[in-house]
């Protein structure tokens, strides 16, 4: 599903990964030192304070009017932007 549209042409993207709902994750891809760019697990929601998670989303759209927000609701989503760098 797509949460948010950014600029077509050139808008940055974020995936928004949960599985029924719950245990979201986001991931952008972020600039390398080496010049290209890797797919950075950004936020992951938090168990005690859900909603931070979508604060979270809509401080990042605030920020960037650009942003594309794309959600995969399904088991391992991950491996739709495998490899992935963690932080």
């Amino acid at each position: 599903m797509v949460l948010s549209k950014g600029e077509r042409d050139a808008g940055t993207l974020m995936v928004v990964i949960t599985e029924g709902g719950r245990n979201s994750r986001a991931y952008e891809r972020m600039p390398q030192l080496d010049g290209t760019r890797a797919w950075v697990l950004s936020r992951s929601q938090s168990l005690e304070n859900p909603h931070e998670f979508s604060d979270y989303l809509a401080n990042r759209g605030a920020q960037d009017p650009d942003l594309w927000v794309i959600e995969l609701d399904i088991a391992d989503g991950e491996r739709f932007i495998a490899p992935i760098a963690t932080s």
